[in-house]
Order: structure tokens, then sequence, then C-alpha cells
């Protein structure tokens, strides 16, 4: 699922969207069949849900590359706790007119959740630390091995199998991770380290949030599994306090007033813009899977990567060569083939 993303949105997102939730966000279909007004299925309705889900989860992971690169803010963990913060207070306004309903907190609830929460920490926030040292073409062909990752675990602890087609897929993506990072002209073993360690973080989200989905019924007010909207709220409200010590831990609330950025309006614009879309991934994704099939959502989430990555080379100007070119276009394609065939074969028991 998106949350800041991304995604992390997710990023969140994947916020809006990171390749290994798509299979979460599926789960949420009978959701947003009842939230979101299915009244105009036309072509034009299916046509700009699919263009805001794209915009929303594209511009999400190049507005957090410009916040932290254009205007050198180095406090990471400050700007993730802002944008924490914004998706709460959005989801309580949304709340408070009647736009989504949202689960009460309930102790019970909050210590099943906790793990989820420590995991969706870690993923968000390597993330950040990922983008602040790889471009952005670069990080979205090695978000794509949290797939191999996610693929492997499921095979290790659900005995799930996929088709060797899916397999060489993963392995055209593990390769094309390998040779764009070794022809990456600013290669950086701290930055490749955190996207490495971003992949395995996503891929244990989406792995623990299969096993825990199922238990959240138990404590719902309406004895339904948690909906997409409550996990937005639950996530981003538990987040804060994990994020204030990460603050703590790296120091950053020493020289957070005394960063140039703060006094930058533009930046102040990107930061808001930011958790504002960040919590709208949710709104967006939503929507455009209640108007089309898991299959093309995830089809069409798979193919917007390679927009981004583009457009992320062209406008921060990141330095690339032939190499490096064809590896991210080897990456992507392979996502976009990977993404067709785990919703055309399915996995095997």
């Amino acid at each position: 699922m998106s949350i800041i993303q991304e995604k992390n949105f997710k990023s969140v997102v994947d916020v809006e969207q990171q390749n290994a939730e798509v299979e979460i966000k599926n789960d949420g279909k009978d959701h947003a069949q009842t939230q979101l007004s299915r009244s105009s299925k036309g072509y034009p309705t299916l046509l700009v849900a699919g263009v805001c889900y794209c915009a929303a989860s594209g511009s999400m992971v190049l507005l957090n590359k410009y916040a932290l690169s254009s205007f050198h803010f180095t406090a990471q963990n400050s700007l993730l706790c802002f944008q924490c913060i914004t998706a709460v207070v959005l989801s309580k306004i949304f709340s408070a007119v009647g736009a989504v309903k949202l689960q009460p907190l309930k102790r019970d609830l909050i210590t099943l959740w906790l793990p989820v929460n420590i995991i969706f920490v870690a993923m968000i926030g390597t993330s950040f630390y990922a983008l602040s040292h790889i471009g952005v073409g670069m990080v979205t062909v090695w978000k794509n091995l949290s797939n191999f990752v996610t693929a492997i675990s499921e095979f290790l602890i659900f005995g799930t199998v996929y088709p060797r087609s899916l397999w060489f897929c993963l392995f055209m993506m593990l390769l094309s991770a390998i040779v764009g990072a070794s022809t990456d002209d600013r290669f950086s073993w701290s930055g490749y380290s955190w996207q490495f360690l971003n992949c395995l973080f996503t891929s244990g989200y989406a792995l623990y949030l299969k096993l825990v989905m199922g238990r959240t019924a138990e404590y719902t007010t309406n004895r339904q599994r948690l909906d997409e909207f409550s996990m937005v709220y639950y996530n981003n409200l538990l987040s804060v306090p994990f994020i204030i010590l990460l603050m703590i831990v790296f120091g950053e609330f020493q020289g957070l007033l005394d960063q140039p950025a703060l006094t930058n309006p533009w930046f102040i614009a990107v930061a808001i813009l930011g958790g504002v879309i960040g919590y709208l991934i949710s709104f967006s994704s939503l929507w455009f899977l209640s108007q089309t099939t898991p299959t093309i959502y995830s089809l069409v989430g798979a193919l917007n990567k390679i927009p981004v990555a583009l457009i992320g080379i062209t406008v921060f100007q990141e330095p690339t060569n032939t190499k490096n070119m064809v590896s991210i276009i080897l990456g992507l394609g392979a996502a976009v083939i990977f993404s067709q065939l785990k919703s055309t074969l399915g996995p095997k028991k």
C-alpha cells in the first residue's frame, strides 16, 4: 500500500507504491468499492483515476528527492516525521467530514499492529536515506529487488511456488540492479546499503502484513479487516514516537532549527505538498483499483516507474551512461513483465 511513500507510499509507497505491496492493495478492493463511488464507470472516469494514481505515486518520489537534494536538507528523519504528522492530521480531517471512517485506537489493535509499524518506520526511513544518496533511476530499479526477496521468502515460509517464467523475470531484475550499481557514476556504498536494507524491510512489511491482516478483524468495531485508511492512520500516528527517537539518536534536534532550508518558502511548500500527496495516494490507489482490475492496476503501477525514472534522471541531471541506462530499462521492463505474469499465472501451492 501507499502511504507517504514512498512509498512511499507508499511510498509512502510505493508508498505510492512499492511492487511487493500490490497484493496487499488488491485485498482492499472490497473496501474501495464501498467507500469510493462507482456510479460512473465510463472510460473517462477510468482514465482520470489512472492518471491521478500515476501522478500521485510518481510525484511522491520526485518531491522527496527534490526536498532532500535540492535544498541540502540533512535532517531526513525530521522531514519524515513532518509527513507522518501531516498524514495523521489529514486522516482526522477527512474522518471529521465523513469522507472516511477510521477505526478508533484500541489497545489490543495497537499491540497487534506495533510490529507492523516498526517495520513500516524502518521501510520508509531507509527509503529516505537511500533517496538522499542515490539517483531516482537506480532507486526505482533497486526497489524491484523487494519482489525477489518476497518471492524467496514466500517459498521458504508459505511454500509458494512460482513458474519458471516469473523466476526468469526476477533474476533479470536482480541482474539489472547489479549491473546498474556497477555502472553508476555516483556509486555510494552507504546509499546502496540503505537501499538494500529498504528492499529487505519492504519485503518484510508485505509478508508480515499478510500474516497480520486476517487477525485485525478480531479487534475492529465492524469485525472486518483493518481498511487502508485506518492503516494509514495507525501507521503514521504510531510512527511518530519511533521517528522522534531516531531524531534523538541521529542528533537532528541539535541543528534542526539551523537548517537553511527551513527559511526557504519553497522547501516548506515542497514538504507540505509531499505530506499531502503521500496521504492522497491512498485515495487515488483505491479509486483506480475500484475502476479497474487488479491485473491492470498492477501493470500500470509497474509501467509508471519508467517515466518516473526518466523524469528523475532528467530533472535532477543525474549522471548516467549507456550501460547504466540499458540496465535501468532492462530492470523496469522485467518488472512490467513480472507484474503481468504474476497477475495472470499466479502462485502454486
